[in-house]
């Protein structure tokens, strides 16, 4: 008798497009929730590295400009752990490294190559050059040219601004901090803030530059 009210209630169910979706909508909420909690609550346990520290305002509004311009379309942020990218770019990536990232810039996506090491490998003329012409430093690259990056000044309150955002979000920077960053970026072009921003990139991990 069970079976047969089993059989009914799966085939009104069945029937019932409505309801089918309604219940397939209820399933995978609960299990992105049970996939999705565990992890935040992991994420705001994470202690930032030692030596790792909220981006100063030349550096925040380079990460600015690097997301705009899609950077991480062809360069990830993440060095897996197998032997090969750690002998090529250093050691392997940890999340305390990227506590004050938003969004991250992980990625997998690498048409060039990781830049999660490269702070301190090169100097900042050659990153100059390289971002205005890249094949100038590298000729087989198929990196676009970012000129106009050398030509527009950094917007001094929209980074006040945005420290101040992020400060709601817990990320500990002082009322001096947000006070003084338009005096740190004047002056500065974008070209100025993204070469500071790769500088520092993987400066504060074991064998960092």
């Amino acid at each position: 008798m069970s079976d047969n009210n089993n059989s009914h209630g799966h085939e009104k169910v069945e029937k019932n497009v409505g309801l089918m979706a309604v219940l397939i909508a209820v399933v995978v909420s609960f299990g992105g929730l049970a996939e999705i909690v565990p992890l935040m609550y992991q994420a705001e346990a994470v202690e930032p590295l030692p030596g790792v520290e909220p981006y100063p305002a030349l550096q925040l509004a380079g990460r600015d400009v690097y997301v705009r311009e899609g950077c991480y379309n062809c360069h990830s942020q993440m060095v897996r752990t197998l032997r090969f990218e750690t002998e090529r770019y250093g050691h392997y990536s940890l999340a305390g490294e990227s506590v004050y990232d938003r969004p991250f810039q992980w990625g997998s996506k690498r048409t060039g190559p990781d830049l999660a090491r490269v702070g301190g490998r090169y100097s900042d003329d050659w990153h100059r050059v390289h971002l205005v012409d890249p094949r100038a430093v590298v000729p087989e690259s198929n990196m676009p040219s970012f000129p106009w990056l050398a030509e527009t000044y950094v917007d001094g309150e929209d980074v006040t601004r945005r420290m101040r955002a992020l400060k709601t979000l817990g990320d500990p920077y002082s009322e001096a901090d947000i006070e003084q960053a338009a005096a740190d970026v004047r002056g500065k072009t974008e070209l100025d803030a993204v070469v500071a921003y790769l500088q520092n990139l993987g400066r504060n991990v074991p064998g960092g530059g």
